[in-house]
């Protein structure tokens, strides 16, 4: 049974980081339901959830997954790039230690997890406005004695290497083609996001089925007839924080 670990959203949401969107009113109440809804969609599909309280001083914090990644072998605990979230790390170690060794990126690093993209013994790390130079060289010294190779991915128009670009099955990816080159990911088949929906090539995949938003109904039917089953979330308002559904939790098979 996979391990998912959560945290609930904090009282604070509203009060997000923003970089490639404009800031709208967020519903706290709404968001809380819609993150609900979430938590259950991944008991449903198999998954242990672990959720761990709201922290009210740090707005982000529900994206518990830019405070790490998860490897078989090891948990990396980040160090974000935005300094209000860098505490978030905190409490995503006291709950990955019993699991997972760990190991920390230290500064002069920056990097969140929603800019690494694990494929097999390839790691993908966005080069973003969050992520730097110099987390690519100490990961790649922590990790390549575990047989990893680390690549770095100029990231510009959009906030996190998974905004374009997702794992859909043990082959295929789910990626948007006007942000990323396919051709950088060697063997892996892809699906093309629609042209009309840019945001859409986020998707986590429990146990092969995807958890994905209902905002995106034409790249919604291209991925349903690539042959993945799918449960379909509202989750507009954590999109309101440049939130997608693989932020929101830390799978550990």
């Amino acid at each position: 049974m996979p391990l998912a670990i959560a945290r609930q959203v904090s009282a604070r949401f509203a009060e997000c980081e923003l970089t490639h969107i404009q800031r709208e009113p967020i519903d706290i109440a709404k968001a809380r339901a819609q993150h609900a809804e979430y938590v259950r969609a991944l008991q449903e599909l198999g998954c242990h959830v672990v959720e761990l309280p709201a922290e009210d001083d740090l707005p982000d914090s529900v994206f518990v997954e830019d405070a790490a990644f998860i490897l078989p072998e090891v948990a990396v605990i980040t160090r974000p790039g935005a300094d209000s979230r860098k505490p978030e790390t905190v409490s995503v170690a006291d709950a990955l230690r019993p699991h997972r060794d760990l190991i920390f990126v230290r500064e002069p690093a920056t990097i969140d997890g929603g800019d690494v993209l694990v494929l097999e013994r390839d790691i993908y790390v966005g080069l973003s406005s969050r992520t730097n130079a110099a987390a690519i060289q100490q990961l790649q010294a922590m990790l390549g004695r575990h047989g990893y190779c680390v690549h770095g991915v100029e990231v510009d128009k959009f906030l996190h290497l998974k905004s374009a670009v997702t794992r859909l099955d043990e082959g295929t990816l789910l990626l948007n083609p006007a942000w990323i080159d396919a051709s950088l990911f060697g063997k892996f088949e892809h699906v093309e996001v629609a042209p009309s929906e840019p945001m859409a090539a986020n998707i986590l995949v429990i146990n092969g089925t995807g958890i994905y938003p209902t905002s995106f109904p034409e790249t919604q039917a291209r991925i349903e007839a690539h042959g993945t089953q799918l449960v379909t979330l509202d989750v507009s308002e954590i999109a309101k924080a440049e939130g997608a559904v693989t932020c929101c939790s830390l799978i550990l098979q």
